[in-house]
């Protein structure tokens, strides 16, 4: 019977997703520019604490979905499908 050999645990490199994306990417753009709005002066109005259901998983943050939309719209990703295989 043959035995399964692991990896070599010296080969693994670890890197962060900032190492990846470049310094001129349009996507810093869109997260800087998201961040220094104000959405509540804007009318975004996001469910307040007594609106949210009790149970389950806390919602992702207005901003966050806000940043998803534009690249999405930037990028003429259409699919919600699409947009998470990006």
């Amino acid at each position: 019977m043959p035995i399964i050999n692991g990896l070599d645990r010296h080969q693994l490199t670890f890197s962060s997703l900032e190492a990846t994306i470049a310094t001129d990417n349009d996507d810093r753009f869109i997260d800087a520019f998201i961040d220094k709005l104000d959405l509540q002066q804007l009318g975004v109005r996001s469910l307040t604490s007594s609106d949210k259901k009790k149970e389950g998983r806390s919602s992702f943050s207005d901003s966050l979905f806000l940043k998803l939309y534009l690249y999405a719209y930037l990028n003429g990703i259409r699919s919600s499908r699409k947009l998470e295989r990006e």
